[in-house]
């Protein structure tokens, strides 16, 4: 502390110097001879010459030490002694004192003035300086006192630094008006402008000399008041400062603020106010209501109007596609049905034709025999082949019309939709260009399918034979087969199976199905085949298409559907489907090709009544359950999976969605994609529609595996057949349960070992009392029951028992982090869409979700409308501090706030991320996405915050510095709130939201006394808003307040020159804050 008091004094000392500098810094002060009037002008240019020399060696000083409270010498310099033009007070002096020269301060007198001043602190009561060669106990004279001053007794060169002060004790009289007079010193010093020093006149009643705060000696008849005795920081003595409401054009002027002007404390001329401000006569401040009243009132429409009608905008445009997209679809159902109506014509006319030909055969046959008479039964013979020759020789108009339509002669009308013809004529897929253009190709591919459905269902041989003929092209997609073999999976640190011994496959273009009681491991087995578990030891072997490769390696090209409906519910049904279309289907895939896939699922999950709603949220209510869950599925249907694997995806449906949703996963069978799926309680007519059924018993064993219409014929041969009007899952879920009992005698825990034996697998040895039990079927069973008993783990003590479970712990969380960061060799043969595109398709996803929740916006804005309306009313800017009060409460209420509206960038989606992270979509998409649409609030946020702030309290800085400062402060807390939002669980992510702006800011308004401190406020970001706002703020007060201005920033330790680096640090803070948010979001992936 003493050394910073220490330099405090040493660079305030220097800052002195700058201002006597300039105690006649213009050329041409005139100065007035009694005897001579030439020497006035000689003598004037003289001490000017002294004084520049002076000037120039101060300079360096002053750059040197006082560089953290002067950016600009000149500029400053100017600002505070520029008297061109105000010299009145000088030539006064001049004229009234013969002896000016002799009466201003060296510099070692200036130096020792203000050494002894900041020794005792500043205070005003202590203004004097210690004794020295003039004043002392011994020798006090007149011009000791304050206010006057006394005559050097030697000629002083002014260009020198001298050190050692010179003797004044001769013509002590009051000091000029314009300067101040320190006690204990007997020379003059200057006054800045911005001031107001006039000699001082007697008060009888105190006794004090006003303005001023000195008294004149007691008992001295001829001592009067003098001049200014002290220039201070304003905190310690506002004695020579212009008073508010008036201003200084010089030091011994003091004019009052006209009507429509305004004059802050220190001012040298009046500033006007504002057009829709108002000012009355002496007043500091312009009233500025009139702007807030305006800011208010736009304002306040603008979030109206957002809270209102934020989503009209992307409902008009949802319309407008909808609208495009049903003229897409009538178009394409009104050829089809014309194509129908003209088949149907066309077999109509051959029909007739074929029976007029034969009519007219008749007719003319009787015509002939009736002539020919006998020669009837002789000529009937050759009949026909006349006839036929006539017919060849002469075609009828109707014969004509019908080879017509045989040969497809039908001008202008093409009714063959989705044909080979109308491939061949249509614009293929990458040169269709308008909406409506690629609409009408997905929809009729569509119907074109619908057509070959219909054709299928009734095909005959010759329709086999013919669609041989045409070459038809399948859609088919890469096979994934798995197969697996004795897979088991074992909880780490418990070793307790989940899973144990599976064995079997399911293969491509086949639906199979997982049933089996609750805690059977259904679940456990998909996840394990999709590679998703952890926190297990895995045994067996699992091979992908024969070969043991990871199932990672096929991630772009398999499907997981989980059991929760996490899809997004503030978008439409067909904003999820396209939007998971986009980032996965293969990136060179043409968009008509994209968009018929998306509208193909669509069709088959009977989707289109519900495909403009939103999927909904728990606040906002959407489509039904049922329907969710379908797009549920059809989230990973739309990017044509090879593998698709669902958790329970009809839990909550009824039989009708559930047969709808099924049929449409059989389609997908047909293009040789493998399904497999958990199901719970299907009806017999579901139940008859997957090809595979997987039965698990408790323990995660095999009870059976194989085809659906063999499962009842193999309970059956085991003793457990199906009850009459029992539905058989539902009786064999019952069995396997142990909610019924075989009558046959058959157990349910030797329903595996049955397994095994009938396909010849090998029992474990643990099982192997099972096998001899089906062997010998009286034994008792209380052996097994003996046996488990025996089995049974012996009780561990509580701290093993708490070590292994830590052990435990961290062995799954290094198996977390080592399946984020491993990078599997990709064997899928498709390249999906790279990070700058799945970017652009999360910007415009990421700014639709914004617009449907601008009431949220709205909200944030009206709160910190609110809070820069209340701080602005209860804070204002306070000349002594510079606003730093103000500031401080700024800087907490707008990280609050902020922070907690940027939680709900990443807390609100963490399980969609999740999906879309495990499904290959790109995490750095996902992150910059939300990060660029957050940007517009950063811009936007402090706008709306000093609409009110910044006109309530009035600063002196600028509307744009502050703008500035605010929005690097909302850069870096936002990109804080994005860690604390994906780190933690939304309940400890908003109390670490409010509780760091508070605490930092606290920290950061701490002394420095020690190292550790300096460290930790440098890295408290609100510090470096502080001093940025403080710094904007600081700028603005020139001329008498130099010294207050350097004693401020001295202080807090802030630099003047340092505005710049505190906006790079807030930068730089919200970047790394960013990295590790994004981190955190790599880390935190669900796979």
């Amino acid at each position: 502390m003493e050394l910073n008091g220490m330099r405090m004094k040493a660079l305030l000392v220097s800052h002195i110097l700058l201002c006597t500098s300039f105690l006649l810094l213009p050329p041409h002060v005139q100065c007035a001879d009694k005897d001579d009037s030439v020497a006035p002008s000689f003598y004037t240019q003289e001490i000017y010459k002294e004084l520049e020399g002076l000037t120039t060696a101060l300079t360096k000083d002053i750059k040197a030490d006082l560089d953290f409270c002067i950016k600009d010498v000149r500029k400053d310099w100017e600002e505070a002694f520029d008297f061109k033009g105000k010299l009145d007070f000088v030539d006064a002096c001049v004229k009234q004192k013969g002896d000016f020269r002799d009466r201003i301060c060296t510099t070692a007198e200036v130096r020792y003035y203000f050494h002894s001043y900041f020794q005792q602190g500043g205070s005003s009561a202590a203004s004097y300086v210690k004794p020295n060669k003039n004043c002392n106990l011994t020798s006090w004279l007149s011009g000791c006192e304050p206010g006057w001053s006394c005559s050097a007794d030697q000629k002083i060169d002014l260009k020198k630094d001298i050190k050692e002060i010179p003797s004044r004790v001769s013509d002590c009289q009051p000091c000029c008006e314009g300067f101040f007079c320190p006690q204990g010193l007997t020379c003059m010093i200057t006054c800045p402008l911005g001031s107001y020093c006039p000699l001082a006149k007697l008060n009888q009643t105190t006794g004090v000399c006003d303005p001023y705060s000195y008294q004149i000696p007691a008992g001295d008849t001829n001592h009067t008041c003098g001049s200014a005795d002290i220039w201070s920081g304003v905190v310690n003595n506002s004695d020579i400062f212009c008073s508010p409401g008036s201003y200084c054009p010089s030091p011994t002027r003091k004019v009052s603020c006209d009507k429509g002007y305004y004059c802050r404390m220190g001012s040298t001329h009046q500033n006007p106010c504002s057009k829709l401000s108002s000012c009355n006569p002496k007043t500091a401040t312009q009233n500025m209501h009139a702007y807030g009243a305006l800011i208010i009132v736009a304002m306040s429409t603008l979030l109206i109007f957002m809270y209102n009608f934020s989503d009209q905008v992307l409902a008009t445009r949802e319309r407008r596609k909808a609208k495009s997209r049903e003229a897409a679809a009538k178009h394409v159902r009104e050829t089809v049905q014309a194509r129908e109506r003209w088949k149907t014509a066309r077999e109509l006319a051959k029909k007739s034709s074929s029976g007029l030909q034969k009519q007219l055969s008749r007719t003319f046959s009787r015509k002939k025999s009736g002539k020919q008479g006998d020669l009837v039964l002789s000529d009937s013979s050759s009949q026909p082949e006349q006839s036929s020759k006539s017919k060849d020789k002469e075609p009828s108009n109707l014969t004509k019309m019908m080879h017509s339509i045989e040969d497809g002669g039908h001008e202008g009308f093409d009714f063959q939709i989705g044909d080979k013809n109308i491939k061949k004529q249509m614009p293929k897929g990458k040169n269709l260009h308008t909406h409506s253009q690629i609409l009408r190709y997905a929809y009729g591919q569509i119907e074109k399918e619908k057509a070959q459905q219909e054709q299928n269902n009734n095909l005959t041989f010759s329709g086999i034979i013919s669609m041989a003929a045409e070459g038809e092209k399948v859609n088919t997609r890469p096979s994934i087969e798995v197969a697996f073999k004795d897979l088991t999976l074992t909880l780490k640190g418990k070793n307790k199976h989940v899973l144990r011994c599976v064995t079997g496959k399911i293969m491509p273009g086949r639906v199979s199905a997982v049933m089996g009681p609750s805690g059977a491991g259904k679940t456990t087995f998909l996840s394990a085949l999709a590679g998703k578990t952890r926190g297990c030891n895995i045994s067996g072997s699992i091979l992908v298409n024969g070969k043991k490769e990871s199932i990672h390696s096929y991630k772009k090209i398999t499907g997981f559907v989980p059991q929760d409906d996490i899809v997004h519910g503030n978008l439409t049904v067909e904003e999820n489907l396209r939007f998971s279309a986009r980032c996965r289907l293969p990136g060179d895939m043409p968009k008509p090709d994209k968009v018929l896939i998306v509208e193909r699922v669509i069709e088959s999950l009977g989707l289109q009544p519900v495909r403009d709603s939103l999927v909904g949220t728990v606040e906002k209510r959407g489509i039904s359950g049922g329907q969710r869950k379908r797009v549920n599925v059809g989230l990973e249907m739309v990017m044509e999976p090879s593998l698709l694997i669902l958790d329970e995806p009809t839990t909550g449906l009824d039989s009708a969605s559930s047969s709808l949703l099924l049929k449409a996963l059989r389609r997908e069978a047909l293009e040789g994609v493998n399904i497999c799926m958990v199901l719970h309680q299907p009806s017999y007519t579901l139940f008859r529609m997957f090809d595979d059924i997987i039965f698990l018993a408790k323990g995660g064993l095999t009870a059976y595996h194989g085809p659906v219409k063999k499962v009842e014929e193999y309970f059956t041969g085991i003793g457990i057949p199906v009850p009459d009007r029992v539905n058989p899952p539902d009786h064999f879920i019952d069995i396997l349960e142990g909610l019924e009992k075989p009558t046959s005698g058959v157990t349910v825990e030797t329903l595996p070992v049955r397994w095994m034996l009938h396909n010849g697998y090998s029992v474990p040895p643990d099982m192997l009392h099972l096998a001899d039990q089906i062997a010998a079927p009286s034994s008792d069973t209380k052996e097994t029951n003996a046996s488990k008993a025996n089995e049974e783990a012996s009780d561990l003590s509580f701290f093993v028992e708490f070590w292994e479970d830590l052990k435990s712990n961290i062995r799954i969380q290094r198996d977390h982090i080592e399946a984020i960061f491993t990078i599997q060799k990709d064997l899928s043969e498709r390249a999906t869409p790279g990070v700058a595109r799945q970017y652009r398709y999360f910007v415009g996803r990421v700014g639709k979700q914004q617009l449907r929740e601008a009431k949220l916006q709205a909200v944030d804005y009206l709160l910190l409308l609110v809070a820069g309306a209340i701080l602005g009313t209860l804070t204002k800017v306070n000349d002594e501090t510079f606003g730093s009060l103000g500031y401080t409460y700024t800087v907490i209420s707008v990280s609050l706030l902020c922070k907690i509206a940027a939680l709900r960038s990443f807390s609100q989606d963490k399980l969609q991320y999740w999906r879309e992270s495990a499904a290959g979509i790109s995490s750095l998409a996902h992150f910059l996405s939300k990060d660029t649409i957050d940007l517009f609030s950063t811009i936007i946020k402090p706008v709306v915050y000093l609409s009110m702030f910044y006109f309530l309290s009035n600063p002196r800085s600028s509307f744009g510095s502050n703008y500035i400062v605010l929005v690097c402060l909302v850069y870096c807390v936002t990109g804080m709130a994005y860690a604390l939002a994906i780190f933690f669980q939304p309940g400890p992510a908003q109390l670490w939201s409010v509780l760091l702006p508070v605490v930092m800011t606290l920290i950061a308004n701490q002394n420095r006394d020690t190292a550790f401190m300096k460290i930790l406020v440098q890295l408290c970001y609100p510090k470096w808003a502080l001093e940025g706002f403080i710094i904007a703020n600081a700028e603005r007060y020139t001329g008498v307040w130099l010294i207050t201005r350097c004693g401020s920033l001295m202080s807090s330790g802030y630099d003047v020159n340092a505005w710049h680096i505190c906006l790079l640090v807030l930068i730089l803070n919200g970047i790394i804050a960013r990295i590790i948010a994004f981190f955190c979001l790599v880390i935190s992936q669900r796979k």
